[in-house]
């Protein structure tokens, strides 16, 4: 597959050969939502928790005697159905973390890039070298390219000015080429190669 590769006006600079394998491969929709789920799940802290009536303070008299004062009996002030009492069935500490191989990993990047590729949402700038970090500036590149909605630039390198200058951009997202995933793909409408980074992508997932 043959993609136009642009400058930064967006003035046709060349051709670049996408490789097959990478590119053009068959959209697997089962196993990106597999990776899909498993990323997402990894992303999860899990450290949520509530104090039960053994936990919490407090609680260890018998507010008033069991029988002789009309009222319904208690053992305790921290028991779940009290103000400021222990809370019943609630959440703990939990590992939701997920594990897949990484050839399915590599291969669900594979699918979801060879899907963006197909729906031709997928840009190549020749270079993007910023003097000194200007949104200003980030934000007339991405208005020339048209890109309105979510979008990720995949850069060879995290560059700092790069990175500075898009991260009060909404909706966009600056991602190294080495550290690119499925998720990162799908979640984006238009992915913006810089392009270096494809062979970045090449030397780090087709092994």
């Amino acid at each position: 597959m043959k993609i136009d590769i642009y400058n930064t006006k967006k003035e046709k600079v060349g051709e670049l050969e996408l490789k097959k394998e990478v590119f053009e491969s068959d959209f697997n929709e089962t196993l990106v939502a597999q990776y899909l789920r498993v990323y997402l799940a990894n992303q999860r802290q899990g450290t949520a928790k509530a104090k039960t009536r053994a936990e919490v303070s407090g609680g260890g008299k018998k507010p008033w005697r069991q029988k002789g004062t009309g009222r319904a009996r208690h053992g305790s002030t921290r028991s779940p159905i009290w103000v400021h009492g222990g809370i019943a069935h609630g959440p703990k500490p939990k590992d939701w973390r997920l594990k897949m191989p990484q050839k399915m990993r590599t291969k669900a990047l594979f699918s979801a890039l060879s899907q963006k590729a197909q729906q031709k949402k997928i840009l190549i700038l020749e270079d993007l070298n910023f003097k000194k970090i200007s949104t200003k500036e980030m934000g007339k590149i991405l208005k020339t390219f048209e890109i309105y909605g979510k979008g990720g630039l995949i850069t060879p390198s995290m560059d700092e000015k790069v990175v500075k200058s898009a991260r009060n951009i909404e909706n966009i997202f600056v991602k190294s080429a080495c550290d690119i995933n499925a998720f990162d793909v799908m979640s984006a409408e238009t992915l913006v190669f810089v392009k270096p980074s494809v062979e970045v992508i090449y030397s780090t997932f087709l092994k």
